[in-house]
């Protein structure tokens, strides 16, 4: 494993295990025991993802030492105000069962975000949190969002995959010390992915697959990924992405794809952003 330094000196895997989509609690704990097996030290979970006691009894159950692992948590917009933030903050370590979370995440733009960052800032100066960061914010909205904080994000987790490239977004990035971290870096199976004749022949010659030529083209790009599976064989196909580089042609094969747009969801759509403000995950 690698591991790519924060802006604020804390070191995070360049590799982790997300759980998205996995809301059942056994067959998460599961996946998070298998994932930790696997060598992934770093989980990425949310409150949103309503799983985030399942990875709590995994990571109490693992056997690996606390500072040896990197847990990610995230915001909700239904808690994107100061107060709600502080509340959401300490909902989210007691469902963890931890004393402080290694990335603390916003998860969306929308909201008072402005506010729960100053809650997330309090408790980042108090430990509870390693780092604080960003998610889903494009380079327009992340550059203003840099300019009106005395915390700059450490990370900012947006869609990355070799058919969006996100260039305008690590630009932007780039220029304030911000870790890009890369969710669906499958496209979710969209573009075809998985069957991509570039991705599939630069495979072939390394004895790999497309999909891990994907995530090993992220992690030379210096952006953290966090593929998503349940199954342990495929966790174990993911993490095995160490042990071969490809070449500066190969990259720009790959670069070649990229169609600027995500097939997954257009964050600027009101119906989208409505969906959210009407998604509320407590009372």
């Amino acid at each position: 494993m690698d591991y790519v330094t924060l802006n604020n000196g804390v070191k995070m895997p360049l590799e982790g295990f997300g759980v998205f989509q996995v809301p059942d609690p056994v067959q998460c704990e599961q996946a998070v025991l298998d994932a930790i097996a696997s060598g992934y030290r770093l989980i990425d979970t949310a409150a949103a993802y309503m799983n985030e006691k399942a990875v709590g009894a995994a990571i109490a159950k693992c056997g690996v030492p606390r500072e040896e692992l990197f847990i990610t948590t995230k915001l909700w917009v239904q808690d994107a105000s100061y107060e709600a933030a502080k509340k959401a903050i300490q909902t989210s370590l007691a469902n963890l069962g931890l004393d402080y979370l290694d990335l603390y995440l916003i998860h969306q733009p929308v909201g008072d975000y402005i506010g729960a960052w100053r809650a997330m800032e309090e408790a980042y100066q108090e430990g509870r949190l390693r780092a604080i960061g960003v998610s889903n914010f494009n380079a327009a909205r992340l550059l203003d969002f840099c300019e009106s904080v005395t915390v700059k994000p450490a990370v900012d987790q947006v869609e990355i995959h070799p058919f969006f490239h996100q260039k305008e977004a690590m630009k932007v990035m780039a220029d304030y010390g911000v870790i890009p971290e890369a969710w669906g870096p499958f496209a979710e199976g969209q573009f075809g992915l998985f069957t991509n004749p570039v991705l599939t022949e630069i495979g072939r010659s390394h004895g790999k697959t497309a999909a891990q030529v994907a995530l090993r083209w992220n992690i030379q790009r210096g952006v953290v990924v966090i593929p998503k599976t349940v199954h342990k064989n495929r966790m174990e196909q993911n993490f095995d992405i160490w042990d071969f580089a490809l070449t500066p042609e190969e990259m720009e094969r790959i670069d070649a794809l990229d169609t600027g747009r995500s097939g997954i969801v257009d964050h600027n759509s009101p119906a989208f952003i409505r969906m959210l403000h009407n998604l509320k995950i407590h009372e």
